[in-house]
């Protein structure tokens, strides 16, 4: 990378830093250029608005999540042990946030009535991960895995009530124990939905 590409990157870790900390409306240019001991051009040269930063965060969060959590998990074999690797890598990547704060979360809080671009971003990115545990619920119910009659969409709705409660009591209640109460809270779900049958006797009907 040339110097001009690695200024930038260093630039986008602290500012994903500070809006982890203190939420994406908290980056301001300024902010950021004191802890890069840069100046404000110096930063705006890298990025040209604050929006456009923000928005750039917003695309490294989003690149980090499906690193850590999305393309190890689809390694794993279509069903239920696929979805189970989702949701583990998920709260392991929460579990980590706890000290610092998940964009996803926050930003919901933040731009929930706040129309714009980082709103639309923020969303299509939600979307799209929930739409990954959509298939991949959907694949665990066509390979057996789960019950027939399984409603995929309310179990991805019951899952991210899990990691929601798993951040609001670990970070804002400080209660200890709360990764092990959404891990058993998950495992209750599959128990709930997982099809009784063997996999390879239900694959087979």
């Amino acid at each position: 990378m040339r110097k001009g590409e690695l200024t930038r990157a260093a630039i986008l870790d602290v500012a994903l830093d500070l809006s982890s900390r203190d939420g994406l409306e908290g980056l301001t240019i300024g902010l950021l250029a004191d802890r890069m001991n840069m100046s404000k051009s110096g930063v705006f040269a890298h990025f040209g608005s604050r929006e456009d930063l923000q928005m750039e965060v917003l695309k490294l969060y989003h690149h980090r999540f499906e690193q850590e959590v999305f393309f190890p998990s689809v390694k794993e074999p279509r069903g239920i042990e696929r979805l189970k690797s989702m949701f583990a890598r998920w709260v392991k990547r929460v579990s980590v946030e706890i000290a610092s704060g998940c964009i996803y979360i926050s930003g919901a809080v933040e731009y929930d009535d706040r129309p714009g671009p980082i709103r639309e971003s923020l969303v299509a990115m939600v979307q799209a991960w929930q739409g990954a545990l959509l298939r991949c619920v959907q694949q665990a119910i066509e390979s057996g895995d789960l019950k027939a009659d399984t409603d995929a969409q309310q179990m991805v709705y019951e899952m991210y009530g899990l990691i929601l409660a798993l951040h609001h009591d670990a970070r804002f209640l400080r209660m200890p124990g709360s990764v092990d109460r959404a891990s058993i809270g998950f495992n209750r779900l599959i128990m709930n939905y997982q099809n009784p049958q063997p996999r390879s006797k239900a694959a087979a009907q």
